[in-house]
């Protein structure tokens, strides 16, 4: 209806006839293939007038589904508005699928929240819609808690119901390590430019050939994150750390860039043979890296979680989360970039994550450049994970 109205506004009657009825109204599959009447055939001034007018008309959620509905009549039309819609960075929106796999905005935080549901282990992210601590939201991931003998994996997926690795809309995982102190975050496609894949137990030998099983795609190591133990047990704040591979320190500074994903490259799951994959002892090859929280890879972008203060009349830790937190918990943090070397800038105080408790199974997440919505929700998931040797040294 939208598109109508458009077009009746700014195309002749007479030029409406073309190809359609005379009340302007078209017809046609809109799956790119020619078979349509005369949604690829409009002129292309008229067609980047009316999807620039849609694209600013329609600035937030649930009406924002105009501008995906346009993108999918056909191919011109879909090409004209993954050129006019911006990313996250510029424009603050969300648009496409591939927008939760890039940087958030630079100026402020995007506000979002998280559902927790304890009997299926899953968690899923929404947009928040209005200023309201808990809304309808629009759905952005999801995640299901895997154990394992040796650790913890949280599938990561486009989809509500289906967060299977062998899914399409598989985006990516977080594992923990035994104690769960330690984390990485992998995502399922390359994010950068040289990034290297990480070998895993995905890869079995069948009939003494390599072969990969009906998986999308790969493993790439984009984050680790690791949680200091918490001498002082209950009475202090957990300290964290997280240290973005994929990102480098200068993305913060005024004209720094960070890698940004424009479109997901999913291999065809149907190119692979259906062979059926025995599991075998094997080494594992996931490696977490040891050492104190100091450390960090050479030019990597580093976060940390904001030191709380001590407040004496209420006896407890407090933090600043600008009423976006009501509820107390060892899980709330604000993480902040850590400086590398010298005196802290004022680029290191802005916080980049901040992440904390409003209801019994209800968490807001508020999200900044240089990191995405996808690697925000991985490193809030950390926080959910139990935290064994935490937990032992209250008896300390």
């Amino acid at each position: 209806m939208i598109i109508k109205n458009i077009i009746q506004d700014m195309w002749p009657k007479s030029h409406r006839a073309v190809g359609g009825g005379e009340d302007g109204s078209f017809s046609g599959s809109g799956d790119g293939s020619g078979g349509f009447c005369c949604w690829d055939n409009l002129p292309q001034e008229l067609m980047r007038e009316i999807l620039v007018k849609i694209e600013a008309a329609e600035s937030a959620w649930p009406t924002r589904r105009s501008v995906v509905a346009v993108a999918g009549v056909c191919r011109s039309w879909r090409e004209i508005t993954k050129e006019i819609v911006k990313v996250p960075e510029l424009s603050g929106y969300l648009t496409f699928p591939i927008s939760v796999k890039q940087p958030g905005p630079r100026d402020y935080l995007l506000q979002c929240f998280i559902k927790r549901n304890r009997s299926t282990q899953t968690y899923h992210l929404y947009l928040s819609l209005t200023n309201a601590l808990a809304d309808d939201g629009k759905f952005l991931l999801a995640a299901r808690k895997c154990r394992r003998p040796t650790c913890t994996d949280y599938l990561i997926s486009l989809h509500a119901d289906d967060m299977s690795k062998g899914s399409s809309t598989y985006v990516g995982k977080l594992r923990s390590n035994f104690l769960g102190t330690k984390f990485i975050i992998y995502d399922a496609q390359q994010p950068h430019a040289g990034a290297k894949m990480a070998r895993s137990r995905s890869t079995r030998l069948v009939n003494l050939k390599q072969v990969s099983p009906r998986v999308p795609s790969g493993n790439y190591p984009v984050a680790h994150i690791s949680y200091e133990l918490n001498v002082l047990g209950s009475r202090g704040p957990r300290r964290m750390q997280c240290t973005m591979d994929a990102i480098p320190t200068a993305a913060i500074e005024a004209g720094g860039v960070a890698p940004t994903q424009t479109e997901f490259s999913f291999s065809n799951v149907d190119s692979f043979p259906s062979i059926p994959f025995f599991r075998s002892k094997s080494n594992r090859l996931d490696k977490f890296p040891s050492g104190p929280l100091g450390s960090q890879k050479d030019g990597s972008l580093v976060l940390k979680n904001k030191s709380p203060r001590w407040h004496e009349q209420l006896q407890c830790w407090c933090l600043n989360f600008h009423g976006r937190v009501t509820v107390a918990s060892v899980k709330n943090f604000q993480l902040v970039a850590s400086p590398e070397n010298g005196p802290a800038g004022p680029e290191h105080e802005k916080i980049i994550l901040q992440f904390g408790k409003v209801g019994k199974d209800l968490f807001t997440m508020d999200y900044r450049y240089p990191i995405s919505a996808f690697q925000a929700f991985s490193i809030c998931l950390s926080s959910f994970d139990t935290k064994i040797a935490s937990a032992y040294s209250n008896f300390l």
